[in-house]
């Protein structure tokens, strides 16, 4: 395939690299757009693995308030209060207030889910009928995925991202991580629904 001008455009827009970079991405996936961009997500990740212990603690709190019923408020932390006050940035603790009152996670990483709410979970996975006679590392990887299943919804970082359900909110963090060049921790959120009780 050829490398066209406009994926070029478009493979930087999506990921904040430069024009060069973006040809370069495309020509190594022999014109293959998605190739490209999946490559190019793969770095993104490996350079936010990096930033990762990298301390952050500048950043913004954002509110959402939707029709007067789900108000939210999230703390999301960067590197420099140069990033924090970039519109980017802003934008990007904005659209993590949104996902927040939309999706209503109860944690932001599975590190916070409680250890008994965990080998609860397990324990009722492990009781299951659909263990029935399975080899025991079988039966083991089985109750993992049903664990992880089960609490997806409820793990911010693990949920689809509502504006791109192609990905979740944890690769949209480190999409922008990779763009802003900044370790960013989402570091809690509040969520509070009329007439309900936490």
């Amino acid at each position: 395939m050829a490398v066209t001008v406009e994926d070029i455009k478009k493979l930087k827009e999506l990921t904040g690299i430069g024009l060069t970079d973006a040809k370069a991405a495309l020509v190594e996936a022999e014109g293959d757009f998605d190739k490209a961009l999946e490559a190019l997500r793969k770095k993104g990740l490996t350079k936010a693995e990096k930033k990762a212990d990298r301390e952050a603690l500048e950043g913004v709190i954002d509110s959402y308030v939707h029709g007067g019923r789900i108000g939210v408020l999230v703390e999301v932390n960067c590197e420099t209060d140069f990033v924090a006050r970039t519109e980017g940035f802003k934008d990007f603790a904005h659209q993590i207030a949104l996902q927040v009152a939309s999706m209503a996670p109860e944690f932001v990483s599975e590190d916070e889910i409680p250890a008994e709410e965990l080998e609860r979970v397990r324990e009722e996975a492990k009781a299951s009928d659909a263990l029935q006679g399975k080899p025991a590392d079988i039966a083991e990887k089985i109750v993992d995925g049903q664990v992880k299943k089960h609490f997806a919804d409820k793990v911010l970082l693990s949920q689809a991202y509502i504006m791109d359900d192609s990905k979740t909110v944890g690769d949209f963090l480190k999409e922008t991580i990779a763009k802003t060049g900044e370790n960013i921790i989402i570091r809690r959120f509040k969520r509070i629904e009329l007439g309900v009780n936490d």
